[in-house]
């Protein structure tokens, strides 16, 4: 019925984590590794705000010129060595001259960069190939073949070796939904009908995909956006869901008009500080619009002539004064001025070119007009690119924001980019597209050295958010969101991140990221390992599938989400015996500078009795809790994610009064606070403290009986196999023969999903 696993693999189990422990005895299936440094990424943004005000222009000082790539490669041959002194102040002066010195971190990309031979990007017009990227559509003939697919007659593969059904679905769902298979759906009848079937449920296809798109266009969930910049969350929901075509998308982007308008995407981040000027908002736009929609990085050309790539400053400042308030821009070069300006501008100007003088609204719009003009060919190809590169694993052009690159099969891409288009930009269209070619469902291919052929997808590494789903999938126990007065199970991508989803790559989106970071760390390891966002999830995940998780109580008392003043509180605790008293964070910028607490606590009924007189059921007294001053009256501070505990059994109680303060002074863009309190008469679930309607993203699986069930469920619903002989075995042994143990059955699915086989596409 279900693959299983060739007899020849080496046992999953053969050691477990003794749940609870601070220890592992599993050895990780990763292990972190060291990158060497990137020029593009880690050096160059170094030299452009420290080094090239001085080492650049016709007369650099000291001869040492660090504008160009040859000019460089000569003096940096000759004096790396030194260059490392200088920095580190061991020969006098120490660069930079002015302001502070590098910092350690610097200094050692720079020592790495130096000792891996201070490698420096291939740039596009040193290409012995001499390959200059078309602008204009192309629509190259599909070559002749009996392959269905215009696809695999492109790539022209005979005899593919394809995955089996499970491995196909299990490919399929990841990639259109972010959810693991069912175990009923791991056989599927036809996959062109699977594959259209998943992109025709909108809700799963949008609530996996907007984490692409949120990485795409600097949009994150549970975060304070500073100075002007705003979610375009609702607006970008609606797009995915409603299957927005995309050239309509990049319009409204570039030109948001009305209220429900995405203005957000063109404010740049507020760094909280002085800014040079490559970060001004509308220089973040140029280099945002440009890398995200044309494959182009400008962010080097936004200080100076690029030396990776062919693009000028000018070019630059252009493009940016498409989204700045003053239609005319001051070229600033290394942050200093040059005196020359420049009017708005397209960087391919045979599309079409902008008037002087305009309003922002007009210059808006006729950016709009020109990157989606149909014969800018590069959107539909850098598109088709990104879509290519996260089914595959390796875009067509690599890397994906240099579309300048010669693509390993420029006909491939220029056929796709032209269906893409003739198909009113149907991103549902493009996918179904590539994942119905046998191209997409051949045996995974590792990477190879040399040259790239295409041989098959390469493996891919499962995103954060992808990570987190398949845990709540396979246990059904799914994390909550509360609103208002109830709380609604959610994906992972609806929640602030988490120390476990940025150790596995979930970025901060400050800026754009078009690919993420796939290769383990040691702060990823340790997550896996010991992190207690994996821990709670997988201990509350057993006892979900063992049908012995509680159902939370419900609380007497919610003060709903509070940032300012005060909340008065009357509670009926006729019969009540202990009262638990919850304070819980709810995204302060600061929550260990927040002060919240209660005045005027008390009980009433056959006896007036203060909360500050009764005993604190814990180690540490009630009467331990700091006193402040808020407004003139005194305040019992509880802290955030504190619980106390009293015991009222016996003293004739009936009513709980009180009030919960909030100092103000948390307004403060450094504190922001932001609180809500809980009264509960049992203990509370903590992950549960508001009534949960609605219903899970996936249902349940029913409660698991007996260790063979159990094995079975948790490798198929996993890995898409049966466990062979050796791993069932051990895995029954483990679990025990009688009713297992839930801390059992978190070792086993702890040890399952750090196994290669669930970490990767295969």
């Amino acid at each position: 019925m279900f693959p299983a696993a060739p007899q020849t693999t080496a046992p999953l189990l053969t050691k477990l984590r003794p749940s609870g422990s601070g220890l592992a005895t599993l050895v990780l299936l990763v292990t972190a590794i060291s990158q060497a440094a990137d020029f593009t990424t880690d050096i160059h943004p170094i030299l452009a705000r420290r080094c090239l005000g001085c080492h650049s222009g016709a007369q650099p000082q000291s001869g040492l010129s660090l504008e160009s790539r040859s000019k460089a490669e000569r003096v940096l041959e000759r004096n790396g060595t030194r260059l490392l002194s200088r920095l580190t102040g061991q020969t006098k002066p120490q660069m930079p001259p002015v302001g502070a010195p590098l910092t350690d971190k610097e200094i050692a990309a720079i020592q790495e960069w130096l000792n891996e031979g201070a490698i420096w990007p291939a740039a596009p017009q040193q290409n012995t190939s001499n390959w200059t990227a078309p602008l204009e559509p192309r629509n190259p003939p599909v070559p002749a073949g009996t392959a269905q697919n215009p696809i695999d007659r492109f790539l022209n593969i005979p005899n593919p070796d394809l995955v089996n059904d499970a491995l196909f679905a299990r490919r399929a769902y990841y990639d259109i939904t972010g959810l693991p298979p069912s175990i009923e759906n791991l056989k599927p009848k036809n996959r062109g009908e699977l594959i259209d079937t998943l992109l025709a449920n909108n809700k799963r296809y949008t609530d996996h995909w907007i984490s692409f798109w949120n990485d795409l266009l600097r949009n994150d969930i549970g975060v304070v956006y500073h100075g002007d910049r705003k979610s375009i969350t609702p607006w970008l929901e609606k797009a995915l869901t409603q299957n927005m075509p995309y050239d309509q998308m990049i319009r409204e982007l570039l030109n948001p008009v009305g209220n429900d308008a995405p203005e957000g995407f063109l404010v740049g981040v507020n760094w909280r500080g002085d800014i040079n000027a490559s970060q001004t908002p509308h220089m973040q736009a140029s280099q945002n619009t440009a890398q995200v929609f044309l494959g182009i990085n400008l962010k080097c050309a936004s200080c100076h002539d690029s030396f990776i790539n062919k693009y000028k400053l000018k070019e630059a400042y252009g493009l940016a004064a498409m989204f700045s308030e003053t239609s005319r821009l001051e070229l600033v070069r290394c942050d200093n001025k040059t005196g020359v300006f420049t009017d708005a501008q397209f960087l391919y100007p045979q599309l079409g070119t902008i008037a002087e003088n305009l309003p922002l609204p007009d210059r808006r719009a006729a950016a709009a007009r020109l990157f989606t003009d149909p014969r800018n060919g590069r959107i539909a190809r850098t598109m088709v690119n990104r879509m290519w590169q996260r089914l595959m694993g390796r875009g067509i052009v690599e890397p994906v924001d240099d579309m300048d690159a010669q693509p390993f099969n420029a006909d491939l891409l220029d056929w796709l980019a032209s269906d893409f288009a003739a198909h009113n930009y149907d991103v549902k269209h493009l996918l179904a597209s590539i994942m119905k070619s046998n191209a997409y469902q051949m045996v995974a291919a590792p990477k190879t050295e040399g040259p790239y052929q295409f041989k098959g997808p390469l493996p891919r590494r499962i995103t954060a958010e992808e990570f987190v789903d398949t845990v709540s999938a396979v246990t059904g126990e799914w994390p909550t969101l509360a609103t208002g007065d109830v709380s609604h199970y959610v994906r992972d991508w609806q929640l602030k991140s988490s120390p476990l989803t940025r150790a596995m790559g979930r970025p901060i989106r400050d800026q754009v990221f078009t690919t993420r970071e796939t290769a383990p760390t040691t702060f990823q390891a340790l997550e896996l390992v010991n992190g207690q966002s994996l821990g709670l999830l997988l201990r509350r995940g057993a006892r979900r599938l063992l049908n012995q998780l509680p159902e939370p109580p419900p609380n007497l008392y919610d003060s709903k989400v509070m940032r300012k003043g005060q909340s008065t509180f009357d509670v009926d605790v006729t019969g009540v015996k202990q009262l638990w008293i919850v304070m819980e964070d709810r995204g302060s910028y600061d929550p260990t500078r927040t002060l919240a607490g209660l005045a005027d606590g008390q009980l009433e009924g056959s006896q007036t009795i203060s909360l500050k007189d009764l005993p604190y059921l814990d180690k540490v007294p009630i009467q331990s809790l700091t006193v402040v001053k808020i407004k003139t009256e005194n305040v019992q501070v509880i802290p955030l994610g504190r619980t106390l505990i009293y015991n009222i059994d016996g003293l004739g109680a009936t009513r709980l009064k009180g009030r919960l303060v909030l100092d103000d002074a948390g307004q403060e863009s450094d504190v922001g606070a932001s609180v809500r309190l809980f009264i509960f008469a049992q203990q509370p679930d903590h992950q549960q403290l508001v009534k949960v309607t609605g219903n899970r993203p996936v249902e349940a699986p029913a409660a698991l009986i007996g260790s063979d069930q159990i094995t079975r469920y948790c490798y198929r619903a996993i890995l898409a196999r049966d466990p062979n002989n050796d791993e069932l075995k051990i895995a029954k042994q483990y679990l025990g023969k009688a009713k297992p143990d839930p801390a059992a059955l978190e070792d086993l699915l702890w040890s399952l999903l750090l196994h290669p086989e669930s970490q990767y596409i295969w």
